[in-house]
């Protein structure tokens, strides 16, 4: 299984854990089964139509997956994804 790094914002949904564990193939198979392990939390990083969130950052051992094959990016025993929000601000 991948290991994930949960942010803060997303920790309410993994009893606090900042490391989880999910299996799949690929990115969206790894979203999916962390969906059926923490209810909620795909709707958080992905929007209506399955793609994920303009505000949300993924990145498969520190490549971001929109420059990789983005959902289908594919995912290894070994691997560490982090989910990342984008962080707005300045004057």
């Amino acid at each position: 299984m991948a290991t994930v790094r949960i942010p803060s914002p997303l920790r309410k949904l993994t009893n606090g854990k900042e490391e989880v564990t999910a299996s799949g193939a690929t990115v969206g198979e790894l979203l999916a089964s962390l969906e059926t392990q923490f209810p909620g939390i795909k709707e958080r990083i992905c929007d209506d139509t399955g793609k994920v969130r303009r505000f949300v950052n993924i990145f498969a051992n520190d490549e971001d997956i929109r420059f990789l094959a983005n959902l289908e990016t594919p995912v290894k025993e070994a691997d560490e994804i982090s989910i990342v929000p984008a962080i707005a601000g300045g004057r």
